[in-house]
């Protein structure tokens, strides 16, 4: 059995942890806002392997992704004659917003943290290792999910993918929590479950530990390339 991870890496001297696919399975709450948001267009229900393959990289592509996928089964063949109401670019700002609204109505309700989370990030906080949440969700819907679930004691700092100019896979999150944290990003682990936060991490300079049981677009996730990999958070420490 390998060391733990911060034996591996011992200038680690905080942590950034992902949430969706992380630290809580909420696949259940991006399925009932994205169903709620489909039925108001007249389109057919998405499946839950559909949204794993699409979700990490933000809300907006999330959305984008889940649209053209389902008006693509419409085109393909008629639905017992219903009429169908199609969403064209420049309707997208109304269907965005249909789906957050749905997804305010439903966050949390859907969800489960992972097990080994609670553990974990006690673990790290009683090693004094600062702690900061770093998402692609809106930060908005990431506060309030940490409060339901009660993870909210463990992160003075949540980030998310609307709190900077870009998104993970894009370096800029993780450079702009290393700064609020005070650290070089040599010195911050970065926490994951898909390529997206490798690619981030590596393009920041940040060590990354990436858990085997997150969404990473239905791609094995140790083909990734990573510091370490991990089935549960308590293996970090």
């Amino acid at each position: 059995m390998l060391d733990p991870v911060l034996t591996r890496l011992p200038g680690i001297r905080a942590v950034m942890v992902d949430l969706d696919g992380t630290m809580v399975d909420t696949l259940g709450d991006f399925q009932v806002a994205l169903n709620g948001m489909l039925a108001e267009w007249q389109l057919p229900r998405v499946e839950r392997w559909a949204v794993e393959l699409a979700v990490g990289k933000g809300s907006e592509h999330l959305v984008r992704t889940v649209l053209a996928r389902q008006r693509a089964l419409v085109d393909a063949g008629p639905r017992d004659g219903a009429p169908v109401r199609t969403v064209d670019e420049a309707s997208f700002d109304a269907a965005m917003a249909r789906y957050q609204h749905h997804y305010r109505q439903g966050n949390g309700q859907h969800s489960a943290v992972y097990a080994g989370v609670v553990e974990g990030l006690a673990m790290l906080k009683a090693k004094g290792l600062p702690l900061a949440c770093l998402t692609n969700k809106p930060v908005e819907f990431a506060k309030a999910l940490l409060e339901l679930k009660a993870l909210d004691s463990y992160f003075p700092w949540v980030f998310g993918g609307d709190s900077f100019a870009r998104k993970k896979p894009d370096p800029l999150p993780l450079i702009k929590t290393c700064d609020a944290l005070g650290l070089p990003t040599a010195q911050v682990l970065m926490v994951g479950d898909s390529e997206n936060d490798a690619f981030a991490a590596s393009a920041a300079g940040c060590p990354v530990a990436l858990v085997t049981y997150g969404y990473n677009h239905g791609q094995p996730i140790r083909s990734v390339k990573a510091d370490a990999w991990v089935d549960s958070l308590l293996q970090l420490g």
